[in-house]
């Protein structure tokens, strides 16, 4: 019997992988917290907040506002909510409830206050075993799947059977799919380019520009190079899609709420005000904590995000510390 397949998360990101998977599968569970979101989408097969212009296969979703609902008709769980909400979103579940369950992470952050990766955070607080923890990475913007521009995804698996299952759920003729064991390395990756994103829009914003930014770039990918292989050391070619090829669109696209974010920094926001005037989560900014506080053990030169969290928690000048930083690049 086919397994069943839930996304938590009513996000870009959640509605965009609904959409991708209604395409292979006879039915989708699908959990939004917000029940207006979801009379909505159920009214008019668009998610109001998220990627509105996109319609919806109503047909085959079956959307909950109950997460409990939806986590025992499901097989397999796809969380795609921001890591700041995803112990909130959790909180109305017993432990047990997940024993049981195949969950994948499409979280790009770092759970703050636990100072963990959402597969650790799985494994320590539920007790899912490892095998049974995958991650999907990018490079791949929601908002270009929504319009079916050709993407790339990138599923962390230790098993094949289980990485296989997703890859068929998810390929279709604008989404290609390439698979790894590297299921840290690409977490890891993950958080580690939302940092870089916004260091890189923090530049933009003070007036740096293009030679600078790709000098940037290239010292970014050897700081991320250099906390993975500390973190676990495999072999992993770094200039694959899902570690450079996420950081570079990260950095540069226009639909980056980190690089946004970390320009506004730039012009002369404060943090507090930038994430105000966001309207959406910039994981980078939570992530920065998370590696500075992992980073105090494992002691990596980390140039790039020392800088960041220097001006995102420690009032810093942006300006000042990245003409430092520069100094530092080569």
């Amino acid at each position: 019997m086919e397994k069943s397949i839930a996304v938590i998360g009513g996000g870009s990101w959640g509605t965009a992988l609904v959409k991708v998977l209604s395409e292979n599968a006879a039915s989708v569970h699908w959990w939004v917290r917000s029940a207006e979101t979801a009379s909505h989408i159920i009214q008019y097969r668009r998610n109001p907040n998220y990627l509105s212009y996109l319609e919806l296969p109503l047909e085959k979703l079956r959307i909950s506002t109950n997460i409990a609902e939806v986590v025992e008709l499901a097989d397999l769980l796809i969380f795609a909510v921001p890591s700041p909400f995803l112990k909130e979103s959790l909180e109305a579940l017993p432990a047990e409830c997940l024993g049981s369950k195949i969950i994948v992470s499409a979280i790009k952050g770092i759970i703050p206050g636990e100072f963990a990766i959402v597969s650790k955070f799985f494994h320590q607080k539920y007790g899912i075993p490892y095998h049974h923890i995958g991650v999907i990475s990018g490079p791949c913007h929601s908002e270009e799947v929504a319009m079916e521009r050709l993407s790339f995804l990138t599923i962390a698996f230790d098993n094949s059977d289980l990485s296989g299952f997703l890859t068929g759920k998810l390929s279709s003729r604008y989404m290609k799919i390439s698979s790894t064991r590297d299921i840290l390395g690409v977490e890891y990756a993950a958080v580690l380019k939302n940092i870089m994103a916004i260091a890189n829009g923090i530049c933009v914003g003070l007036g740096y520009g293009d030679n600078f930014q790709s000098v940037l770039i290239v010292n970014s990918i050897r700081e991320v190079k250099r906390f993975l292989d500390r973190i676990n050391r495999v072999e992993r070619d770094i200039n694959s899609p899902v570690y450079v090829g996420d950081l570079i669109v990260t950095a540069y696209s226009q639909f980056s709420r980190n690089r946004t974010f970390g320009h506004l920094i730039g012009k002369g926001y404060s943090p507090e005000f930038a994430r105000i005037e966001m309207k959406m989560v910039a994981e980078g900014y939570y992530a920065a904590r998370g590696i500075h506080e992992i980073n105090r053990e494992l002691q990596v030169d980390m140039p790039i995000s020392r800088a960041v969290y220097n001006i995102l928690y420690s009032a810093a000048d942006p300006r000042e510390e990245m003409k430092q930083l520069a100094a530092r690049l080569e």
